[in-house]
């Protein structure tokens, strides 16, 4: 029953989070102003119970002046949320905010008579240049430190001329621990709720960044972003293209042809995954997939081989977008250059004269074929069934022996 009633209390403060944390936002704002924008309403709406529950209780013990300045807060926040959600606008919320947060808590010592009678209720004035911290810039957030410090030197001088508001002599000690406890308590929890955030909108954008390069890759950008360029020794590369896809696009709308596109690449992905291996980039109807970069391996060309067969067998036994598709593939193994190129959408990408030629075995080969090189050929023969197609003359290497790869031998089939 108790772990029943704790996880609704979860689930319902989950929600109202989501809830609070959408007011405001842009379908034009970037992870960083939306983070920013939910923890703002996150701070000023979270502390609302608070401050009318301070207000009930200054009117309880007498202090009606001291009972108005939360009372004001919980009446204007509300309403100022309000038109935050219509404008939108942060700067203005954040600073009409963070200016309550700061002066409302000062005023109420100085209405019940200083620091010590006031049981220290200035320090919910901290929560302003910590609030700026996590919503404003540094120069901003040093405006509400300087602010904040100056409230305290004023109240310091004011605090022998104020009179001393007649409160319980129970109530100054306790309220001590109030002040301290729930200023700690929302400063842990605002904290906590920024990083956790932040941590969400980090984890997407290094999805992201997987999305885009390699692991290794991604790292080594984050760590130190400078340009990124590497030879490999031994790889495989892989060129797969649709045969007769030029007729077959006219025939189509745009939205079918990329669908088409997208179903069969994301086939192809998976089977990427399968085997460890890198996709490289698509271009047009051309899938491109590399073996032993950016890691090395021993078994780059068996690994890209297995791949190449996997591919054409789900392209056989399946249809899509209603069609029967046919590739050709291509496949050598040497020698590359890889690195990040571009400032701006840039990708993981590969040079060589291996990499021509892989394209060539690609544009020179047949339908439901995968040609291979001499070089992938003495790397993969003691594993796979190959048919020798003699020398064939390829554009920009001249006389070239090439095979096709017919399946796999008994002892190495999966």
């Amino acid at each position: 029953m108790q772990e029943a009633v704790r996880h609704w209390i979860r689930a319902r403060s989950k929600r109202l989070l989501d809830l609070a944390g959408n007011i405001g936002l842009d379908a034009r704002d970037n992870d960083e102003t939306a983070l920013r924008k939910r923890v703002a309403v996150v701070l000023f709406g979270g502390t609302l119970p608070l401050t009318i529950a301070w207000s009930a209780i200054y009117l309880a013990v007498g202090a009606p002046l001291a009972a108005a300045v939360p009372g004001f807060y919980s009446v204007i926040t509300p309403i100022n949320t309000l038109i935050f959600a219509h404008t939108r606008n942060l700067r203005i919320y954040r600073f009409t905010q963070l200016l309550l947060v700061l002066i409302l808590p000062w005023l109420v010592m100085i209405s019940l008579g200083g620091f010590r009678q006031s049981s220290a209720v200035v320090l919910w004035a901290a929560l302003s240049p910590l609030g700026a911290l996590l919503i404003d810039d540094l120069r901003g957030t040093l405006f509400w430190i300087a602010g904040f410090i100056a409230l305290l030197i004023i109240g310091a001088i004011l605090e022998p001329y104020l009179p001393q508001a007649d409160l319980p002599q129970v109530f100054i000690p306790t309220f001590y621990v109030l002040n301290i406890g729930a200023v700690i308590s929302i400063s842990f929890g605002l904290l906590y709720y920024f990083v956790d955030r932040r941590n969400f909108f980090q984890q997407r954008v290094d999805m992201l960044l997987l999305n885009i390069l390699p692991k290794e890759i991604s790292e080594a950008l984050k760590a130190t972003p400078t340009t990124i360029a590497d030879e490999f020794a031994a790889a495989s590369i892989l060129f797969a293209d649709v045969v007769e896809f030029t007729p077959m696009a006219a025939a189509m709308t745009p939205l079918q042809l990329v669908d088409l596109l997208n179903e069969v690449f994301q086939c192809f992905d998976s089977l990427v995954e399968k085997y460890d291996l890198e996709k490289i980039k698509t271009i047009g109807d051309c899938y491109m997939a590399a073996s032993g970069v950016p890691s090395p391996r021993a078994d780059h060309a068996v690994a890209l081989v297995n791949l190449a067969l996997d591919m054409q067998a789900v392209i056989a036994e399946r249809r899509f977008g209603g069609r029967q598709l046919a590739f050709r593939i291509g496949i050598n193994s040497g020698p590359v250059v890889a690195g990040v190129i571009g400032r701006k959408k840039f990708i993981y990408d590969l040079w060589g004269e291996t990499v021509n030629l892989a394209s060539r075995m690609e544009s020179h080969g047949r339908s439901r074929r995968i040609q291979i090189t001499h070089s992938t050929y003495e790397l993969i023969k003691d594993s796979f069934d190959c048919e020798a197609l003699g020398v064939i003359d390829v554009k920009g290497a001249g006389p070239t022996k090439v095979w096709h790869v017919t399946g796999r031998r008994p002892a190495f089939a999966a």
